[in-house]
């Protein structure tokens, strides 16, 4: 879109995101299974209900010996009671034989409550006379250091629930009740298309007047930490017709397409040629949605939908592809892959955020939204955020860079000491 005097109108942040929002359509996700072992990061297509109640019997909690309470009641160090100790529980056998009154029997922590002992009296808390005699120190209450039969899971629970992403604590928790293979959605798949004629390989030598590909590996490792699997389909020269044939290859082996490289005006108006094309030949209401985001960096980028699927048009800078991403795919590939935030709500859970103050002055023009990379510093316990100055073509930027710091459209930047919120990088 132009304004009166042909310059492109670019939106904001949160139209860009609607104007998406209104032409996607969300398709059936794929389901497949997957032992726990190989399920770390997937995201469950199914709840967990557990089968059995975990601890299946009461277990001791400390080293000690397990008592009836009312057999310590009253002991203290100057007054204590003194139990017969009648046997010992061995880690993994069942406690056949029960504890009688007055009795004490010796067990590790885990090791199965004896009947007739409602309660386990810490090693340090008494003390062997001899090879029978037990003098306790203190008293304890029925229950104290005792895990009762589901106190952690009891059947019919539901451990965990559909769109949750599994973590080392949930296969632990899966392998706890007995569940070794769940029902995942399949990782949406990110094509990327590499274009820019002075772009060569990583492990090419590259002439004056080029550079090495930098932005696929960046990019490919964003898609996969938001749970995707990334596709990178090569480097492609500015020409019309290898971005269209790159696309279309994308189209037919990917979830979504992201096309990065150029960045150039002819090259921008490309991106978006081969997406309106291939959009309205797919039928619907196909073809580019957005192009251009009052942001910086990543102003120029390109928002489309090709056959139901979302195809990006990405700036050429590395710092402005991260940004990007982080803006509109990151959230996109979480709802592709089934995951849902805390409050069930599909999209992105929230990013981890630390508070800390500017460490210096920092100017930005109104009428956009700035994203400014930060490195963190710890000085007299203050946390202190200190701005990572450089183009948008640097990727070194983002390796020195903790996160990001986003300043509003109408602030006209930061100051010393000024509280923010730091975005951390993952």
């Amino acid at each position: 879109m132009k304004d009166m005097r042909g310059r492109d109108v670019v939106i904001t942040v949160d139209e860009a995101r609607g104007k998406f929002d209104a032409a996607f359509r969300l398709p059936e996700l794929r389901v497949e299974r997957a032992d726990i072992t190989d399920a770390l990061g997937r995201v469950l297509a199914d709840d967990i209900v557990s089968s059995v109640t975990l601890p299946a019997f009461a277990r001791s909690s400390m080293d000690g010996y397990a008592v009836s309470a009312r057999d310590t009641y009253g002991a203290t160090e100057s007054m204590p009671a003194y139990l017969t100790l009648s046997g010992e529980v061995l880690m993994g056998e069942e406690a056949a034989e029960p504890v009688g009154k007055g009795q004490a029997v010796r067990l590790s922590t885990g090791g199965m409550l004896p009947p007739g002992a409602d309660s386990v009296v810490m090693y340090e808390h008494a003390q062997l006379l001899d090879d029978g005699t037990l003098e306790v120190l203190r008293a304890v209450s029925p229950g104290e250091n005792v895990v009762q039969p589901g106190d952690d899971v009891r059947e019919g629970d539901t451990l965990l629930t559909a769109g949750h992403r599994l973590r080392p604590q949930d296969l632990g928790a899966l392998a706890g009740i007995g569940v070794t293979a769940v029902a995942v959605y399949s990782n949406p798949v990110v094509a990327i298309i590499n274009t820019g004629n002075e772009i060569v390989e990583a492990s090419a030598a590259p002439k004056l007047g080029q550079v090495r590909d930098v932005n696929s590996y960046n990019l490919a490792g964003l898609v996969e930490q938001a749970g995707g699997v990334p596709l990178r389909l090569g480097i492609f020269p500015d020409e019309y017709g290898a971005i269209r044939d790159a696309v279309v290859r994308g189209l037919e082996s990917a979830d979504i397409v992201a096309i990065t490289g150029g960045s150039s005006v002819g090259t921008r108006d490309l991106t978006s040629g081969v997406i309106d094309e291939l959009g309205r030949s797919s039928g619907g209401e196909g073809g580019v949605l957005v192009h251009g985001v009052s942001v910086k960096p990543g102003k120029p980028i390109i928002i489309g939908i090709v056959s139901g699927k979302p195809v990006f048009g990405l700036p050429g800078h590395p710092v402005a592809v991260s940004v990007s991403f982080m803006l509109f795919m990151r959230s996109l590939i979480k709802r592709l892959s089934g995951e849902v935030d805390p409050l069930g709500i599909a999209g992105i859970p929230p990013v981890r955020v630390v508070r800390a103050l500017m460490a210096r002055n920092y100017s930005s023009a109104p009428g956009r939204e700035d994203h400014l990379r930060v490195s963190l510093e710890l000085a007299d316990d203050t946390l202190w955020a200190r701005p990572v100055l450089g183009k948008s073509g640097l990727i070194s930027t983002l390796v020195w860079a903790h996160g990001t710091v986003v300043i509003p459209l109408a602030k006209l930047g930061l100051s010393k000491g000024e509280a923010v919120e730091v975005e951390l990088f993952d």
